[in-house]
């Protein structure tokens, strides 16, 4: 693996030669509710980004930390549209590839920054004529737990691996175990536009018996399905560019 921002210019040039895979992680800075930091979803996202440059001898680019959470206002959150993260998404793909970066791993951490990286890949491959390759994927959908914010899943990840976790100021939030389907499309709906009015304190699930012990065989879990979606992308295109 290689950390690009601590690599000194020539160096780093004559190690493209040989890695010509890239990681590149997207985040956010957006409120987590009383107990999490507003950089959990980065941090969490960041993580995972590492383990799999290391376990693919990958190139690690530093982590995208502003994405879209407009609808955490007015909760704490820093936002850039939607447009602009996928315009800086594009631009540094195209940067990357004028390097000799052919082939690039976009990992998401943050829900709402889907619009702006679901159609990265079509855009990318029509811009460069198939000549960069780009694979776009949001981490929860390599886990069987379901997707919370700062609840359960999100605060044992963030036990896994953070100092940061007050647990003394988890509290409960919205829960959608007991609702039927047509409630929870219509909290849903609520939440997209603005979260605190879908869950009053800013939290989506039940953080209070959140454990590391739990965290570090979910992020094991998500990192080993990961790893094999990584290599399934590239032997399927060029078996070289995984050795």
């Amino acid at each position: 693996m290689v950390l690009v921002k601590d690599q000194l210019d020539p160096d780093l040039r004559k190690l493209i030669k040989k890695k010509r895979v890239a990681v590149i992680p997207v985040g956010s800075i957006e409120q987590h509710g009383p107990h999490l930091p507003v950089s959990t979803d980065s941090d969490i996202v960041a993580e995972i980004a590492l383990r799999i440059a290391k376990s693919g001898n990958f190139l690690l680019l530093p982590t995208i930390f502003y994405g879209v959470s407009f609808e955490h206002s007015p909760f704490f959150n820093l936002s850039i549209k939607s447009s602009t993260l996928q315009k800086l998404l594009v631009e540094l793909c195209l940067s990357l590839s004028s390097n000799g970066i052919k082939t690039i791993f976009v990992i998401n951490g943050h829900y709402t920054n889907q619009k702006a990286i679901n159609s990265l890949t079509t855009k990318i491959n029509k811009i460069s004529k198939g000549k960069i390759h780009v694979f776009v994927f949001s981490y929860w959908d390599f886990m069987k737990e379901s997707f919370d914010h700062a609840g359960f899943v999100e605060t044992s990840l963030m036990l896994a691996i953070s100092n940061k976790v007050k647990m003394k100021l988890a509290k409960k939030g919205l829960t959608i175990n007991n609702l039927k389907s047509n409630e929870i499309s219509k909290v849903k709906k609520i939440a997209s536009k603005s979260f605190p009015k879908a869950t009053k304190n800013g939290v989506w699930g039940d953080p209070r018996k959140a454990s590391k012990k739990v965290g570090i065989e979910l992020l094991s879990e998500i990192v080993r399905n990961l790893e094999k979606k990584c290599q399934t992308c590239l032997t399927g295109k060029n078996p070289k560019l995984h050795q």
